[in-house]
């Protein structure tokens, strides 16, 4: 994890001549509000002196970690300073500390699950080391600290699973990062040096990070809860003997609150180990949902490539070598490798997609009969819309067989390996074929009766849709729902918007290559380096290599990646040129279909990618150039 993209020079201060925690907390601060992190220093200021009266954010060896989780905040930062003098009355966990160095974490309130939010823990926790902490406390320039921050301190290697002794521990504070993350990691490092097993839970600003499993849950000795906060789903823990302290404690004595668990777990003993309905953590529908479709989506995705990439071969190799009547014939070496990629396009990959959106949703017992949806699906004519819904049907259905049949007791085996898939099969199955599959197959026809009736401004107000979407976030959600409509559509025979999609896929590592190679002054040696190599990410279609760009600059980043995409989707739709190979990346050019001509389309394809990139990499550089010049280090 790169924490410098949390962070930059201008943010760190070296010999700070302060002897107040009030005036550091200030001066960082106005650091962060110089550069645009966060949008009032007044609120947040106040929110961070909130926080402070919660608990102390002096640790030991030299270390404050003031934190303030507030409205104000644009997006997950630090600010660090070295002091001039140590500090004496930074109220600490360590009496006897005297703070040297202090780092001010501002956290958004709606980030959770973010990168920035991962990196922001990420920090927390490697600040825990003390190792780490003295790596950045001696160094002797805001570039040697900033170049510090991702030098990796090499730990023992030691299988926690070979401890007799086990412990679940849960750690949770109010801003859900410094002391969650550190605490976490002070029990842990403990744990190793006692010979303990100890299994952290963290429930932060991430949400529940290292959930406890059902087999730690079981084997554990005894539970250790180090919170400031409520416990999610505490009834998971209550057959063990529990002792509570503040989250701090651990990184006052950690081995102490271990050695106070083992103690009550043979004072007291543990009860027999119970599964609850919370062993799974509580999601909205919405959330669900979300997860189940995404779920589906990653399983099709290997499918898709290799379906895709052995069906260009039989077309590559069929048009190269002149065997195009081969190609044709039933049982031909050829056809079978045509075949089998058609079928994993086509016939197969339906059916992984329900199966796996039921499973997101209810587990093992799910799979059964969201294949059988998939391929109810297939039979009559849902299409891709028809399997994302026998997915929903199957995965819900099972789920309520599983909470008003519970696989439990000495039939636990038969509702499990039995009932769940004969009855799930067969009540999925009825419904999709005589009651929503036909209206679902009705609709998925008017979809494609209108896709492909679409041209002109109609269709290239799509292909611009679709461009956005696939730059919007970078392989996240918004792409992946650009990437099962256009995949959905393929499957239908229009294939128009994945030709789009494909020549967008291009655009983003086009652009910041082109971007970073035509106006290297703008972009530091870090930036310019991912630059060099994202184009060939680009040609495999592969649109994460400019996810650095837009995690340190999102507001600029996006909106010009996002242009450049619109006019590439916009042009390829435009001049109805097809694609219905997918994840073939640059060899697309070779399978190409409709438009005009051979060389045509290649030129429309390619050409409009490139066209995209440098609209994007031109947006690039002068909104770089505006921000260097707003923050004063451009003339």
């Amino acid at each position: 994890m790169n924490l410098r993209n949390l962070t930059n020079e201008k943010l760190i201060s070296i010999g700070l001549d302060l002897n107040k925690k009030e005036d550091v907390i200030k001066h960082l601060v106005e650091k962060l509000y110089e550069e645009g992190k966060i949008t009032s220093k007044e609120a947040f200021f106040k929110d961070v002196l909130e926080r402070e009266k919660l608990s102390p954010t002096g640790f030991e060896g030299g270390l404050a970690v003031p934190h303030g989780k507030s409205n104000s905040v644009k997006e997950a930062s630090f600010a660090v300073a070295i002091l001039n003098k140590p500090m004496k009355d930074w109220e600490s966990i360590d009496e006897n500390n005297e703070v040297e160095i202090v780092f001010l974490l501002a956290i958004p309130t709606e980030e959770a699950g973010s990168t920035h939010i991962q990196l922001l823990a990420e920090l927390a926790t490697r600040i825990a080391n003390p190792a780490y902490k003295d790596l950045l406390k001696n160094s002797k320039s805001k570039k040697e600290l900033y170049n510090n921050l991702d030098k990796e301190i090499i730990k023992e290697n030691i299988d926690i699973s070979k401890f007799k002794k086990s412990i679940v521990a849960v750690t949770a504070c109010p801003a859900g990062i410094a002391h969650t993350y550190m605490a976490a990691e002070a029990l842990v490092n403990a744990g190793k040096e006692m010979g303990v097993a100890v299994y952290v839970e963290k429930q932060g600003a991430n949400g529940i990070e290292d959930r406890h499993t059902k087999e730690q849950l079981k084997n554990a000795d005894a539970a250790i809860f180090a919170v400031d906060v409520a416990v999610k789903n505490e009834e998971r823990y209550s057959h063990l003997p529990t002792v509570r302290a503040k989250v701090a404690t651990p990184l006052k004595d950690a081995k102490g609150l271990i050695e106070k668990a083992l103690k009550a777990a043979e004072n007291k003993g543990k009860g027999e180990y119970v599964e609850t309905s919370d062993d799974e953590e509580k999601v909205s529908f919405r959330e669900e949902a979300k997860k189940s479709i995404l779920t589906g989506i990653s399983h099709i995705i290997p499918l898709i490539v290799a379906g895709g990439m052995i069906l260009a071969f039989a077309v590559l190799v069929s048009q190269g070598f002149g065997l195009q009547e081969l190609y044709e014939t039933d049982g031909s070496w050829i056809w079978m490798y045509r075949k089998l990629g058609g079928n994993l396009l086509g016939t197969i990959m339906v059916p992984v997609l329900s199966a796996y959106m039921s499973y997101s949703i209810a587990d093992k017992p799910g799979l059964a009969p969201g294949f059988a949806a998939g391929i109810a699906a297939n039979m009559i004519n849902g299409g891709f819309l028809g399997g994302m819904l026998g997915g929903f049907l199957a995965g819900y259905a099972i789920k309520l067989f599983k909470k008003y049949i519970p696989a439990k007791g000495t039939l636990a085996g038969f509702v499990s390996f039995w009932v769940y898939p004969v009855f799930g099969t067969l009540l999925v199955s009825t419904l999709m074929f005589f009651v929503v599959g036909k209206p679902v197959a009705a609709l998925n026809q008017t979809l494609i009766d209108w896709l492909g009736s679409m041209g002109g401004t109609n269709a290239a107000l799509l292909g611009a849709i679709l461009g956005i979407m696939v730059s919007f976030d970078l392989g996240g959600p918004v792409n992946k729902a650009a990437y099962t409509f256009c995949v959905g559509a393929m499957t239908d025979g229009i294939i128009m918007p994945y030709a789009a999609f494909a020549s967008v896929k291009m655009v983003s590592a086009f652009g910041v290559t082109f971007a970073t190679l035509l106006a290297k002054k703008y972009f530091n040696k870090e930036e310019q380096e991912i630059g060099k190599s994202t184009w060939i990410l680009g040609l495999a279609g592969i649109t994460e290599g400019a996810i650095p760009f837009m995690i340190e600059d999102p507001l600029r980043v996006i909106p010009s990646l996002c242009a450049g995409s619109a006019v590439t989707g916009a042009l390829v739709a435009m001049f109805n040129i097809g694609l219905d190979v997918p994840g073939a990346g640059i060899f697309s050019i070779f399978m190409l279909k409709d438009g005009s001509t051979m060389l045509m389309n290649i030129a429309v394809w390619l050409g409009a990618a490139i066209l995209g990139a440098i609209i994007s990499a031109i947006l690039l550089v002068i909104t770089r150039k505006m921000k260097l010049k707003k923050q004063g280090l451009l003339k």
